[in-house]
């Protein structure tokens, strides 16, 4: 009979202790491998028999995923965030943790999170890093405005100020020398960045246009090109989540919740998953009330035209995007207005 054994890792960047089960639950090797994570799969290659293995997500688990995933039949990569609950204890240590990590995955109860393939995740990484581009711009932006106001220059309402009319007018200001460094300084800035931010989208541009879902997402009123691929891509499989309503939970859109008895009360959103996504679909949110009659309906059906709850209806709007986007990937149809004009 072909043995298995379960292992768990607790993986850091220069070590990783390892916990090795047998198929009955007993542990049969505990070592500690220093060393790149390639050492790892060296270790694992000299046990004879099927290989299943668990570690938790971190920086990185993408491609430690990939490596593994040669060597072991079933690798799974335990949620962080589920794994503080289950691991609530006074004795914790790195040797301790990976044998949680091997008896969680021989009784086959480890909380999993969603692997993407490489080249999704790429995709993820430019998508974040074009945003955190444009806020580095922004700041730019800001600290420019706050040096004229500093000097009690009136600059010109609006993004005239960053058309190429309104740069030339910032240029030729006539500063005192110091002053001047920093606006010069801050402009070069904003030069650099702006050429950053045309690379990423190009390299956005050209990937996307391989996925139809990026094209199918912006028939929606209010949705452009970074809205639609940043979901695409971070929803990726729309056939992983069973309903569109956990869709919202996945992007933190969905409100917390204190239920005992009787008494059901819901907070604020979750704020879980990824930032970048949560931000754009509130900017959609936006832009569709004003161009789509669904759209809008949703939101006022939601702010009961009150206007303390004009914030709350936002977010049920961005909500209610994600879930109609979720359900237009699954099932491949395009958006269609329910509401008239």
């Amino acid at each position: 009979m072909k043995s298995t054994f379960f292992v768990g890792l607790d993986v850091h960047l220069r070590h990783t202790n390892v916990c090795i089960l047998d198929q009955r639950g007993n542990r049969v090797k505990q070592a500690t491998v220093r060393g790149p994570w390639s050492e790892i799969v060296t270790l694992l290659q000299g046990l004879t028999g099927e290989i299943q293995v668990c570690f938790e997500a971190s920086c990185g688990y993408g491609h430690l995923f990939d490596q593994l995933s040669r060597v072991a039949s079933r690798v799974k990569v335990a949620h962080p965030g589920q794994l503080r609950l289950i691991f609530r204890s006074k004795r914790k240590n790195d040797r301790v943790d990976a044998e949680k990590l091997a008896k969680l995955l021989y009784l086959d109860e480890v909380p999993a999170v969603y692997v993407p393939s490489d080249q999704v995740r790429a995709w993820r990484q430019l998508i974040e890093y074009r945003s955190r581009v444009v806020a580095k711009r922004t700041r730019a932006k800001n600290s420019l405005r706050a040096l004229l106001r500093s000097l009690g220059i009136a600059s010109p309402r609006g993004p005239s100020l960053w058309t190429r009319k309104g740069i030339t007018w910032l240029r030729e200001l006539k500063l005192e020398l110091m002053y001047a460094l920093r606006r010069d300084l801050l402009l070069d800035e904003m030069e650099l960045l702006d050429q950053q931010i045309a690379r990423c989208e190009t390299q956005l541009k050209r990937f996307a246009d391989t996925h139809p879902a990026v094209g199918l997402l912006q028939t929606i009123p209010g949705v452009g090109p970074r809205t639609a691929e940043a979901v695409v891509a971070y929803i990726d499989d729309p056939r992983r989540f069973s309903r569109s309503k956990q869709v919202g939970c996945y992007f933190g859109l969905a409100p917390s919740q204190d239920q005992s008895g009787p008494a059901n009360r819901l907070g604020h959103i979750t704020r879980e998953g990824p930032a970048t996504v949560r931000r754009l679909l509130i900017e959609a949110a936006w832009q569709g009330i004003r161009r789509s009659p669904t759209i809008r309906g949703f939101y006022e059906r939601i702010q009961e035209e009150k206007s303390d709850r004009r914030k709350l209806a936002l977010v049920a709007t961005a909500h209610y995007l994600a879930r109609v986007m979720h359900a237009m990937l699954k099932n491949g149809e395009l958006w269609h207005e329910s509401l008239a004009a």
